[in-house]
């Protein structure tokens, strides 16, 4: 359990580095270092996203770590690697949508058309290398369209850029600003779908729509190549990490996102869940709050087979977030 407390406080303070972070690797600290890491700066990172941290000589206890994982996942095992808002920025998103709630309001878009670039990084010319074919890429398309067109989203192939870049491949340290600022294309309602071979254990990472004012550069989703329809992830080969990262771009939040606490991931009708599931755990109940844990939804981490849609509720959220950071920015 010390070895997942370093984790989550290194990965912590990181998080506020930008998503790039998010691939970096974990560094097991030394006593001396363990004690330097009990910083302001430590509890500070902390506190950021776990409510329940009262004081900074709670950081170091078992109870605060597994809280930090209910609610965030363990940064070193996350399938996701999409950097948590921090609480005063998702607060300030609430603000901005007028407290969106299932139903709520009118809401200027609620569907549309959004281009596609891909962006295939390799670091050879092979299938090996990490240059996957078109089919791969035109499959990844029908499975966003599959999970997207009946809340009213429609994703065009608007093109595909091919780089064979060994020091980008990983998307790791300062490759991924790099590589973005080279082929990112489009404005806010443009989808920038990066495909590589990237690190660390993690199946991709996504940037929020709330984001995009400050870090329009980075703007987009990356994914690893082997998580494609076709590819060798199993199980979760068929596209359904896209889906997923494509969600956090259109603005939600993992259907654990804190915990069995009320306001969880914002949304009124997905259950809360404590932590995030994997393979396919049918009839799981981890909150006391009405519901089974929704394993089936695209906002969790199970197997892609086991994901099968959104909700009501994260239609609106997307449809509102879309509206308000990025459509005609």
């Amino acid at each position: 359990m010390r070895a997942n407390w370093k984790r989550v406080v290194m990965a912590s303070v990181m998080a506020g580095a930008g998503v790039a972070a998010c691939t970096a690797s974990v560094e097991i600290l030394t006593p001396e270092e363990e004690d330097a890491a009990r910083s302001e700066l430590v509890c500070t990172a902390l506190t950021d996203v776990v409510d329940e941290i009262a004081a900074c000589d709670e950081i170091a206890t078992d109870d605060v770590v597994a809280t930090y994982i209910a609610k965030n996942g363990n940064p070193g095992t996350d399938r996701c690697g999409t950097r948590h808002l921090t609480v005063e920025e998702r607060e300030l998103v609430e603000q901005e949508l007028g407290g969106l709630g299932v139903g709520a309001g009118s809401l200027n878009v609620t569907g549309g058309t959004i281009n596609v670039y891909f962006h295939v990084i390799t670091k050879g010319s092979s299938r090996a290398d990490g240059n996957v074919p078109d089919s791969m890429l035109n499959a990844q398309l029908n499975v966003l369209n599959g999970a997207f067109t009946s809340h009213g989203w429609t994703f065009v192939h608007a093109g595909t850029t091919r780089t064979n870049n060994a020091t980008w491949y990983t998307m790791s340290g300062g490759a991924e600003k790099e590589a973005k600022a080279a082929l990112r294309q489009g404005g806010a309602d443009t989808l920038n779908f990066y495909v590589a071979g990237i690190g660390g254990g993690l199946l991709g990472w996504a940037t929020f729509p709330s984001s995009y004012r400050s870090k329009a550069s980075y703007d987009g989703v990356v994914v690893l190549n082997e998580s494609l329809p076709g590819g060798s992830a199993v199980p979760y080969d068929k596209g359904d990490t896209g889906t997923h990262e494509v969600g956090h771009w259109m603005g939600l939040y993992h259907t654990f996102q804190g915990g069995c606490s009320r306001k969880n991931d914002y949304v009124d009708d997905t259950p809360a869940e404590q932590g995030p599931q994997f393979d396919c755990p049918v009839g799981a109940d981890t909150c006391s709050s009405p519901g089974l844990d929704p394993i089936e939804n695209f906002m969790d981490y199970t197997d892609d087979a086991c994901m099968d849609h959104f909700t009501a509720g994260q239609d609106a959220r997307m449809d509102a977030q879309f509206t308000r950071y990025r459509a005609g920015k």
